[in-house]
């Protein structure tokens, strides 16, 4: 069985900025986040700068990127001054290869055009809008502060700066049915806008909603309607022009995001900020989640790093057919046996005859591919090549 540790991983061309700051954290959010502490604004913004110094050092040269995400939290939460100095740093770190991709994260009541002015003059060309929804009853439910109305413009104004315009929505909030699902998805599908996500609403552990959720306070949707209304989401996007790429994401032609892809194809990137997870030469770290902690480290000159693993080539297949599965266009395992010397196709050969025999995936030669059916438990698929 091959099961030696990957040598010679590729320098990362991705890069992964965690921004904490937020307005409030709905009751869904389980990221790692901090609401009402813009006091450790510009201590971050020192221990942002201090980490990508390291990452430079390490790397004896500013890291060359294709793809930039600077997520959260919300990084346009930054009030302009320092949202000016924080982008600047990054652009002082990091060298931009031509026909880079440089994505930030925002929410629309964060929006200025002032800020917008600010981050494509100094080269953000890709916006992720977190509206969520453009219905005031369900936004009011999911705990978000902006209206239907002011997402719609804010979409609007975004993509007079910035074209390349991304959403995320949720659906199956609780009391929410097909037809109100329908509606947000007929306006998002008559926005100038390039790419969407959309994400059933999940109850994560530690979360507000959690407790509620067992306490009786919110109920779940039943999962026939989460499943007619994540196959009303494929089939009016398509008819918009946002091809179903992925099984979260929908683009229209050439603007799939390619921050996303490196991670689904296995590609190694770099990662600052408290929580912002790495994986640089077969080694996946993750900083400390808490941000006071994080500052704390790195302010004593210690390592924000608060987990690691070495990834060896065998895991490292497993995770590349389970993540790359979830591509729309299916994944090569040949692709993955060049890379890391793991034949998956032969290694892992009964739970890829199970899972075709179950009808959860299609198998042309080294091409895996999930079926009509087997987009609805994806999960399931990932799962069991997970092992």
């Amino acid at each position: 069985m091959e099961t030696g540790f990957l040598m010679n991983w590729p320098l990362p061309r991705s890069a992964y900025i965690h921004v904490p700051f937020c307005r409030h954290r709905c009751g869904y959010c389980n990221f790692s986040v901090v609401a009402d502490r813009d006091d450790l604004m510009d201590r971050y913004l020192a221990a942002i700068d201090r980490e990508l110094e390291q990452l430079a050092s390490t790397a004896n040269r500013a890291p060359v990127l294709d793809t930039l995400f600077v997520g959260g939290g919300t990084p346009t939460h930054l009030p302009i001054e320092r949202l000016q100095r924080f982008l600047q740093s990054l652009r002082r770190h990091f060298e931009l290869a031509e026909g880079f991709e440089w994505t930030m994260e925002a929410n629309p009541e964060d929006i200025t055009a002032e800020k917008l002015e600010v981050m494509s003059g100094i080269g953000v060309n890709r916006v992720s809008l977190g509206i969520q929804s453009f219905d005031d009853r369900k936004l009011a439910v999911l705990e978000r502060s902006h209206s239907g109305r002011s997402a719609a413009e804010v979409i609007q104004q975004v993509a007079e700066q910035i074209p390349n315009v991304s959403i995320d929505l949720i659906f199956a909030a609780p009391g929410e049915t097909v037809s109100a699902w329908a509606e947000d998805l007929r306006i998002a599908a008559s926005l100038p806008i390039t790419h969407v996500s959309t994400y059933s609403l999940t109850y994560e552990k530690g979360t507000s909603f959690w407790t509620r959720r067992h306490r009786g306070d919110l109920s779940e949707v039943d999962e026939s309607t989460e499943i007619a209304m994540y196959d009303l989401g494929r089939e009016v996007f398509a008819a918009a022009g946002l091809l179903h790429y992925e099984i979260s994401s929908f683009a229209k032609s050439g603007y799939r995001c390619r921050h996303n892809l490196a991670y689904w194809q296995g590609d190694p990137w770099y990662a600052a900020g408290p929580g912002a997870a790495a994986f640089v030469d077969g080694q996946r770290v993750m900083n400390h989640r808490s941000t006071t902690t994080y500052l704390k480290r790195i302010e004593n000159r210690e390592n924000p790093i608060a987990e690691s693993e070495t990834i060896s080539a065998e895991e490292a297949g497993r995770e590349g057919v389970a993540f790359g599965v979830r591509m729309i266009d299916g994944v090569d395992l040949s692709q993955i046996h060049a890379r890391t010397g793991v034949d998956i196709g032969s290694l892992y050969a009964r739970p890829l005859e199970r899972l075709q025999a179950q009808g959860l995936i299609r198998r042309t030669g080294d091409h895996i591919q999930l079926t009509a059916r087997g987009i609805h438990f994806a999960d399931t698929v990932a799962r069991e090549l997970l092992g």
